[in-house]
């Protein structure tokens, strides 16, 4: 373990780096976590590169709800390998059993990594509310949808996203590293996240704890119960339609962000909002690997088996991949 130089309190001494204990209690099942993770973030980057291309390539599909779209695998690519590379190689480490210089990571690493999982987690949340407001926008007020969903007021939507994500993952990786870690260093999860951190802190983190439920409510909440809300009207209108065919083109187009969202934000409040006496770190280590590597893998299965203009176009670039034009 390394040490900083000793602290003004007592014989202390500050960490300057970090060791994930990951999932090192499950030995005999390393390997096959590993190569589950690995083919998981493959088939994810590869799907979310696939979605994003076919979407660029077709002009048809140059709408909002497809930049949106463009948008969230961009971020899903980011969020998963903010996490899954130094996971691996943990993994790889732990299968050795030998050394554990892998698992380890200072404590600006540390930062670092904590500072872009809350920054593309706190985007995503608020993505996935500005896409349930144009979903609310084409079927409750569909007149006025090209009026409201203009490009720039899309391009505006998508800006704030991330402008809010970076500027929560600054305050909340600030506030965390401002204490004084000076006891163990062993993280128990396989990435910097803030609740295992702070058990490591010396001193009082009430206000640190206090921060992570503010924000939790304000940023995963909020626009969880926005989402909710829009999807009541959403329901509603399409309830009043008189065409059956409407109805279920009405749900087609929405039901693929559902599902994401339920995905997404039902994994997260469980792990960030649920009572602390009810808290297990083992738990939170598979609810974690599910929102961190899972549901970026699902997100385009979802939108591409559950839309029609996604599975069309997708199609015609496989087709013109394999059957390329003759000169």
């Amino acid at each position: 373990m390394k040490y900083a130089k000793p602290l003004d309190k007592g014989n202390q001494t500050a960490v300057t780096e970090f060791i994930f204990v990951g999932f090192s209690r499950l030995v005999e099942l390393q390997a096959l976590l590993f190569a589950m993770v690995l083919s998981i973030y493959a088939v994810s980057l590869m799907g979310n590169v696939l979605i994003t291309a076919v979407i660029k390539a077709n002009p048809s599909l140059h709408t909002p709800m497809y930049y949106f779209l463009t948008n969230l695998s961009l971020l899903e690519i980011c969020y998963t390998t903010s996490i899954v590379p130094k996971m691996l190689v943990s993994l790889c480490d732990v299968i050795d059993i030998i050394w554990d210089h892998n698992r380890r990571i200072s404590l600006w690493g540390c930062a670092t990594q904590m500072y872009f999982f809350t920054l593309f987690g706190i985007t995503e949340c608020c993505l996935l509310a500005a896409m349930a407001c144009d979903c609310y926008v084409a079927i409750c007020n569909p007149l006025r949808y090209t009026l409201f969903m203009r490009k720039g007021a899309c391009a505006q939507l998508a800006v704030a996203s991330w402008m809010v994500g970076m500027l929560v993952g600054l305050s909340q990786t600030s506030y965390v590293f401002s204490l004084t870690y000076c006891g163990p260093n062993r993280i128990n999860h396989f990435f910097c996240d803030i609740p295992p951190l702070l058990k490591l802190a010396c001193g009082d983190t009430s206000m640190n704890v206090l921060a992570v439920y503010l924000v939790a409510f304000l940023f995963i909440t909020s626009p969880f119960m926005l989402i909710l809300a829009s999807y009541l009207f959403i329901i509603a209108s399409v309830l009043r339609m008189p065409s059956a065919e409407g109805k279920r083109k009405a749900f087609s187009t929405c039901s693929s962000h559902l599902i994401v969202v339920l995905l997404f934000y039902g994994s997260g409040i469980i792990t960030y909002l649920r009572p602390k006496s009810s808290y297990s770190m083992e738990s939170d280590k598979l609810l974690a690997l599910f929102y961190t590597v899972v549901t970026s893998m699902l997100n385009p299965i979802v939108y591409s088996l559950r839309n029609k203009e996604v599975k069309e176009a997708l199609r015609r670039v496989l087709s013109g991949m394999t059957c390329p034009r003759s000169m």
